[in-house]
């Protein structure tokens, strides 16, 4: 029997290798096919009701509202409430839309900064649909969701209370594109009330599928302004939060900004004033009212201090929640930006090209959740990621070595509803591989050379640092021992990466054609993106021949299954022993139903213990990825 994950990883892999959870070919949610839906409904005269995501209470979710409330909510299609509506008129804009009764700031900021993102707005938004001819109440929507692009359907019916749209609603012309949008990412989500509390940083990479990193304001980098004004240049979406009040919930300071709230950042820019340069941001509030009072404010009488040609380009005065504040008030009232764009490049200006790799795995509690290195008895069997970082040529410098890798992870739940899935603290540590096994002896005796943060507790989380061509392992973690989670691991480098993987699919399926034959299979059919060199496969190989003879030796009904009596006596006469404890644990792991073990599941289990016992680093850890993969 493989280990756990073995078949959902290869499931995963043959869908990505077939193009499935691309931006072209998104994963169907639900199994929802829109055009086809669609079609269907036309062809029959029929509105369509979404039966995924009804339009009742259960939608709503609960805590947002009195059962009073809840009560009177009728969900009605926007042409019952407008005359004319549109899902888009003249283009999309940050003051199409009003935030109602959920606390989705978050969500709405990065609504607000998509605005100013074509590209980005295309991947969320297809255009094959709206109130025209094609009508038929169902719309869709794209999310990147933890490494797929998701389709996601809706009907158009949306709550109301005396006719008044109770979630977002539009401002002017009656565009609804913001609200089917919220609608879309509520059914993602579970309900409207799993919106209620969030970050930033979900729904921007939730849009982009890209690179996200936060900074922290109270210790901001000294290229600050220069990262920002990269990150608004380039494909990139840009939020900005305020400080938790001394009370839960939301207030208007006397400035006029609003405690523990997500802001967009919609643009930034320098004015010359009295003689002297000043840098602004400019922030949007989804509220689309409550705006900064000080300086550079709408009314501030500093606008009178910079040219006409400023002035024109920047100031408008409105209450409809968007200001400038310079670049010192914001890092003085503004706690965390955060920042998403579709590459790294916003990060520096050097001309370096940027690679990628991106994995999927498994915290499985007992087996590989072995919580941080404060449990070092357990940590070892966290996942390990072997990198190869090589300089390509002439290119490399210490200064291209600067903050050269950037690693993303993210923790994700099969849990249908978003507030039922708690986030963990979670972490990486990275290791220089010193050429030896990795047991847990390895990690009492070496320090990481890079770490990230004291474990967050965030559904992502981002590390920027300096890595020089060698060799390393990221060992990704959660903070306790047994905290059982799903996640994905993205790792950007301006050096080339190296990952020594194989496809343990193609490699199981060439053991079990050649083993009973005795016949060594070619290494050349396997796609080994490490180099693999012959005589380690030769070595694989012989392991594979001699255990299959131990195992002949003790099926003495030549049945291909050994009975567990048999066991400890096989196991043992490989080298191997094995405590009670230990046996009960492969019984239970690698037996079938009826008690008993298949030469291939006795195979995988002795190459899987000569894999820890193994005293060659490159063959050990290239067996330990063929089999863990």
């Amino acid at each position: 029997m493989p280990p756990p994950g073995v078949i959902l990883n290869i499931i995963e892999h043959r869908r990505r290798a077939e193009g499935e959870g691309s931006i072209e070919n998104p994963v169907k949610f639900h199994g929802q096919d829109f055009h086809t839906l669609r079609q269907y409904c036309l062809r029959n005269r029929l509105r369509f009701t979404d039966g995924t995501f009804p339009p009742d209470s259960s939608s709503i979710g609960p805590g947002i509202m009195e059962d009073h409330d809840l009560a009177r909510v009728v969900w009605r299609r926007p042409w019952e409430v407008v005359k004319n509506p549109h899902l888009i008129v003249d283009g999309v804009s940050r003051f199409d839309f009003g935030q109602g009764r959920l606390g989705d700031c978050w969500f709405l900021a990065s609504i607000g900064a998509m605005t100013f993102q074509k590209r980005i707005l295309e991947q969320v938004l297809p255009t094959d649909q709206g109130f025209g001819n094609d009508y038929a109440g169902i719309f869709h929507f794209r999310f990147w969701r933890f490494g797929k692009w998701v389709d996601v359907v809706v009907d158009d019916k949306l709550p109301t209370i005396n006719n008044t749209f109770i979630f977002v609603h539009p401002k002017t012309a009656g565009e609804f594109w913001a609200a089917l949008l919220e609608k879309a990412y509520a059914k993602v989500c579970g309900s409207y009330s799993d919106m209620a509390i969030g970050y930033l940083s979900e729904a921007m990479l939730d849009f982009t599928g890209g690179v996200y990193v936060g900074f922290n304001l109270r210790r901001p980098p000294p290229d600050l302004w220069d990262i920002m004004h990269r990150a608004v240049k380039h494909i990139s979406l840009l939020g900005c939060l305020t400080p938790q009040g001394q009370k839960s919930g939301n207030a208007v300071l006397p400035n006029g900004l609003v405690t523990g709230h997500a802001y967009a950042v919609t643009g930034v820019t320098q004015v010359i004033s009295y003689g002297q340069p000043v840098r602004l941001v400019r922030v949007w509030n989804p509220w689309g009212q409550a705006e900064w009072t000080g300086d550079w404010s709408d009314r501030s009488s500093l606008w009178q201090s910079v040219s006409l040609e400023d002035r024109a380009r920047c100031l408008q005065i409105a209450d409809n929640g968007e200001f400038w504040i310079s670049l010192d008030s914001f890092l003085k009232n503004f706690c965390i930006l955060e920042i998403c764009c579709l590459s790294p490049n916003f990060l520096d200006d050097s001309k370096c090209r940027w690679a990628s790799s991106f994995h999927d795995g498994r915290w499985v509690a007992g087996v590989t959740a072995g919580g941080c290195i404060d449990h070092i008895e357990t940590f070892w069997t966290n996942p390990q990621y072997l990198v190869t970082v090589t300089a390509t040529g002439p290119q490399y410098t210490e200064h291209h070595g600067l903050r050269n890798t950037l690693v993303t992870l993210i923790q994700k739940s099969d849990k249908t509803h978003r507030h039922l899935s708690p986030n963990y603290g979670i972490d990486f540590y990275i290791y220089v591989n010193h050429r030896q096994k990795f047991p847990s002896s390895f990690f009492y005796g070496h320090n990481p050379v890079a770490k990230a943060e004291s474990f967050p507790v965030a559904r992502e989380m981002t590390a920027y640092f300096q890595l020089k061509p060698g060799k390393y392992i990221i060992v990704p973690s959660t903070k306790h021992p047994n905290e059982a989670s799903s996640f994905v691991l993205k790792i950007f480098s301006k050096l080339y990466i190296l990952y020594m993987e194989v496809n343990a699919e193609q490699l199981q399926m060439l053991l079990n054609e050649k083993v009973i034959k005795g016949k060594q299979p070619d290494s050349s059919q396997l796609s080994v993106t490490g180099k693999l060199c012959n005589e380690e496969f030769s070595r694989l190989w012989k392991r594979v021949l001699y255990y299959r003879d131990i195992f002949l030796k003790f099926d003495g009904s030549h049945s291909g299954r050994l009975p567990l009596n048999k066991l400890r006596s096989a196991i043992h006469a490989t080298g191997f022993t094995v405590s009670d404890g230990l046996l009960n644990l492969i019984a239970l792991r690698y037996s079938s139903s009826s008690g008993e073990l298949s030469l291939e599941s006795f195979i995988f289990l002795l190459l899987r213990l000569d894999c820890m016992d193994s005293k060659n680093f490159f063959f050990s850890q290239w067996l330990y990825l063929t089999i863990y993969s």
